[in-house]
């Protein structure tokens, strides 16, 4: 093959691979690059090709390698890790054999993993501590945030913080979505959103303060963010609070863009002459105001992050009698990864169950043919 077409050819791989990377998020993406390093450095330390093409069987050395895994030999942070995790460093060494075209070694003819990572996997999932689920703060939290953001003087990165926080609940946004983190969703910009006043859109870069503080609804636009329909359009009517409220939250966000002539690009979360809101600030503002109101709410400021404010949005909506399949449709979750979010712990799920157990656990069953024919007690004669 001639110089220019082998560097043709090389370069058309090459993008062709990095197409197949980027089917995933970055972060994902990274992790399978770790695991594969991992790997590469276990067979290296047995002086064994990363392909084990010798091998006919080479669960064994999967095993060994996931062990190691586990214990954290090998592992990216040098910790031990729980099985979940170890069961993806095993998928991402499949998935690079895979990928050059070499059989999974995970898996069997049919198609099946092998019952050997089967069983470990459930071995080790018994054996691991109870997930760390995330905790939904209640609106308790979120009303003292937004007071204090509302008084005379307050810090334009609080009241940056605040707002995000206040729309980040009401739209159950990831924190992504809403806060300047690396990751591969994109906060919310300002050209993202919309204002009504009744059926009739207001333009937001030009229209007078005045009309932007009237109105009565905003909705979001989602372009790349994660498990959305790009070009899909979110709502929401006002709260009937002052301040917590997802309406005046993006009025005072676009008006605090305006003032600082931002242009359409900009994030939501952009702050000038001060630090932009991040996940940390978001966590930090959010733990501080657990700590302050105390532990009549049930969990500690450690048991809350940025993460909680999606999940809180949720579990509002399911105090409030909210269908679960209208959760899931304004949350966009796409399977029924939302009921991990749920907690049974809040009080006013659980409140009234006993009464409705009591009364909906009086039923018979309809017999099969098993059963004998009550009997009927003869008149007397």
């Amino acid at each position: 093959m001639d110089p220019t077409t082998a560097h043709r050819l090389r370069s058309d791989f090459c993008a062709a691979q990095e197409t197949i990377r980027e089917g995933v998020s970055h972060g994902r993406a990274t992790s399978a690059d770790t695991g594969w390093r991992k790997w590469c450095e276990f067979t290296a330390d047995l002086g064994l090709d990363p392909f084990l093409e010798t091998f006919e069987d080479k669960v064994p050395l999967l095993l060994i390698y996931a062990q190691r895994v586990r214990s954290g030999e090998f592992a990216a942070n040098k910790n031990p890790i729980r099985a979940r995790s170890v069961e993806d460093y095993i998928r991402f060494v499949g998935q690079t054999f895979s990928s050059v075209g070499t059989p999974d070694p995970r898996l069997t003819a049919s198609g099946k993993q092998d019952f050997r990572l089967q069983r470990t996997w459930a071995s080790w999932k018994k054996r691991d501590p109870a997930p760390d689920r995330v905790k939904p703060v209640p609106i308790q939290v979120l009303r003292r945030i937004a007071h204090l953001a509302g008084l005379p003087g307050a810090d334009p990165t609080f009241c940056a913080v605040a707002d995000m926080i206040i729309l980040a609940f009401f739209f159950l946004l990831r924190p992504g979505e809403y806060s300047d983190a690396p990751s591969d969703t994109s906060p919310f910009r300002l050209e993202d959103v919309q204002l009504f006043v009744g059926d009739t859109r207001l333009d937001i870069f030009t229209a007078p303060t005045t009309q932007l503080q009237a109105a009565t609804f905003a909705t979001l636009t989602f372009t790349d963010q994660k498990n959305s329909v790009r070009g899909e359009v979110i709502g929401m009517g006002t709260s009937g609070e002052t301040r917590l409220c997802p309406v005046l939250a993006l009025i005072r966000r676009i008006s605090y863009l305006r003032d600082n002539a931002a242009t359409p690009e900009t994030p939501l979360c952009q702050v000038y002459n001060g630090s932009n809101v991040t996940p940390t600030r978001i966590t930090e503002v959010l733990r501080s105001t657990v700590a302050a109101l105390g532990p009549s709410l049930g969990f500690l400021p450690s048991d809350i992050s940025a993460r909680c404010l999606r999940a809180a949005g949720a579990m509002a909506l399911l105090n409030s009698q909210v269908d679960s399949n209208v959760i899931q449709l304004i949350g966009r979750w796409k399977s029924d990864a939302m009921l991990r979010y749920l907690h049974v712990q809040a009080a006013p799920v659980m409140r009234d169950f006993s009464r409705l157990m009591l009364s909906g656990g009086h039923y018979t069953l309809l017999p099969n043919q098993l059963v004998p024919q009550a009997l009927v007690p003869q008149r007397a004669c």
